[in-house]
């Protein structure tokens, strides 16, 4: 089954549920009309639908392989590329100063969904350039700026970040990569680094690596830490590649999925790099990196629940298997209960993270256009719902596509098992789902949970514009999201809420769900929102209620057993 864009969806609640018309109205995204806005994501679609999407199955059959010290992508992927870069989408939100399109974060995320949905593999590529771009656009030197901002923007070169180092993973203060300095501006770069996404490749003239490293007076932990931007090829005066820089990709990694994009162990041996930011300053600028790929992490979920959506649709429709339980079906497995209840689970599922990651995308918009820190704090409390919900979602969703197929769903023949195998990971890189869920009960409630209670607010003007029949699921949500919220609140001891950290996230992210597919069903009153929205409210919020009872268990029955117990 080939992928189809849903532009459409996109573009609905771009308009009635998030009004995202009110971009246009600002000085900074004047330009961001309706009418650009349909422009921007039809030509899109043409390069996922088109160009990405045939790509994605030979990438997973013809992984990119080391040779010789080279890194060989798989069949297509260059020519593929090479359209995402002409086609000018690895600077869509990126400064025009530096040939960027200057488009709003929305449109980025929806440009993306399209091409994660269509082939993930290949779109982590671009994703983790516009990290950097952006990393640079706030930190980097006006002269990096302009040697490596221009060739970034146009696709001419690649970036990656390498933060994860062995025995640094999440723990990123234990790195033990060393910068000296060289005495004449730069420093050279001697450490590994491992998981390295597209770290090598063959695609592009160069490749940057924002590189994390310890400088001689840095102390220990995160706060000594200073960021480095390090070139495959070192430049000369006029801005080309010139000499190779002394890094190489050691070995690539033999993994679970995502098997066209090259996961690199990378060796620095004395390599000239250059430093981002101030000295001791690393971390503050790969977060403004980070932040950004964490939305895009959230929105690869979401490509990928998309596309297994759609796949388990076209096969139910098709499949005939058994008589038909209901009179005037179609005599294929979807007249089945049970089907029913997989794909309007993962229907409703999926709209719920479209939802969660354009408010995201739409609420850095804002803050960036406004500068209100109302807008600002919207943004960062969605941030670890959107990536971890997003990407727990797009597993669920993936595995729920395999049992759709039934037998055939263990087949590789079908496709339908690489969506789960492909976005197995983003639950786990980019921080684990885990770390998001206490980063939204830690760092995201020492406002006094000012930004949640005014999400929740939100919701509860939701629940009270119900219609008859869609019962009180989502006013029960409302109320256990509240009560959990101010438990946390008046929780001094942290380990308590991290124990009862995801489930919290994942009530959170259920019932926001619940809450824009009813405003979306109430926006226009379509017999098939109405019926999407009930059905969520209905039968996905009865868990909300038991996840946040848990929620406010606290750690102590966790550590009950001797943990030594745990393996008898």
């Amino acid at each position: 089954m080939q992928y189809r864009a849903p532009v459409r969806e996109m573009q609905f609640y771009l308009e009635h549920v998030l009004g995202a018309g009110r971009l246009a109205e600002t000085d900074r995204f004047a330009e961001a009309t309706g009418e650009m806005t349909e422009a921007i994501l039809t030509e899109a679609a043409r390069l996922a639908e088109g160009v990405l999407a045939p790509l994605n199955r030979a990438g997973d059959e013809t992984p990119a392989r080391l040779e010789n010290g080279v890194v060989r992508t798989s069949p297509g992927f260059a020519d593929g590329y090479r359209a995402i870069a002409e086609g000018g989408w690895v600077g869509i939100s990126a400064d025009p100063e530096h040939g960027g399109m200057g488009l709003p974060m929305v449109m980025t995320t929806c440009v993306n969904e399209m091409m994660s949905g269509a082939c993930l593999s290949l779109s982590l590529n671009p994703l983790m350039s516009q990290g950097q771009i952006e990393a640079l656009e706030h930190h980097a030197s006006e002269e990096l700026q302009a040697l490596y901002l221009p060739k970034l923007i146009s696709g001419t070169w690649c970036g990656t970040m390498n933060l994860t180092e062995s025995g640094a993973g999440s723990d990123v203060g234990a790195l033990r990569t060393k910068a000296e300095p060289n005495g004449d501006g730069t420093y050279a770069i001697t450490g590994q680094k491992i998981y390295i996404t597209w770290g090598d490749h063959d695609m592009a003239e160069n490749i940057c690596h924002l590189v994390l490293a310890r400088l001689p007076d840095g102390g220990p932990g995160t706060k000594g830490i200073s960021l480095f931007l390090v070139p495959k090829y070192l430049p000369t005066e006029d801005g080309e590649p010139g000499v190779a820089n002394s890094l190489k990709a050691v070995s690539l990694e033999h993994k679970m999925g995502l098997h066209g994009s090259p996961t690199a162990v990378m060796a620095y041996e004395g390599a000239t790099g250059w430093l981002v930011g101030e000295p001791q300053g690393g971390m503050a600028a790969m977060f403004t990196m980070m932040n950004n790929a964490r939305l895009g992490v959230g929105v690869q979920g979401l490509g990928q629940a998309e596309a297994a959506l759609q796949q388990a649709v076209a096969y139910a429709l098709e499949r005939t298997q058994g008589r038909s339980p209901v009179e005037g079906g179609k005599g294929t497995i979807v007249d089945h209960a049970d089907v029913r209840r997989m794909l309007l689970t993962m229907k409703a599922l999926t709209a719920s993270v479209r939802a969660i990651c354009l408010d995201l995308a739409f609420s850095i918009d804002m803050a960036r256009a406004t500068g209100e820190a109302a807008w600002q704090a919207r943004a960062a409390f969605l941030t670890p719902i959107a990536k971890a919900f997003g990407t727990d979602v797009g597993c669920q969703v993936a595995e729920m596509g395999i049992q759709v197929h039934g037998g055939m769903g263990y087949i590789e023949e079908t496709g339908a098992a690489q969506y789960y195998r492909d976005a197995r990971v983003t639950t786990i890189y980019e921080g684990t789902n885990g770390i998001q869920a206490m980063d939204l009960v830690g760092r995201k409630l020492m406002d006094g949970g000012a930004a949640a209670r005014s999400l929740l607010d939100e919701i509860a003007k939701t629940a009270a514009a119900v219609p008859e029949g869609f019962g009180d699921g989502l006013s029960a949500a409302h109320a256990a999201a509240m009560e959990t919220l101010d438990w946390m609140l008046a929780t001094d001891n942290l380990n308590d809420r991290f124990a009862g950290a995801v489930p919290f996230l994942r009530a959170l992210g259920l019932t926001l769900g619940a809450h824009y597919l009813t405003k979306a069903a109430l926006a226009n009153g379509e017999e098939e929102r109405m019926q999407i929205a009930r059905y969520a409210v209905r039968r996905l919020l009865c868990e909300v209620p038991g996840l946040c009872a848990v929620a406010r268990e606290g750690a102590e029955d966790l550590y009950a057993l001797d943990a030594e117990a745990l393996a008898g």
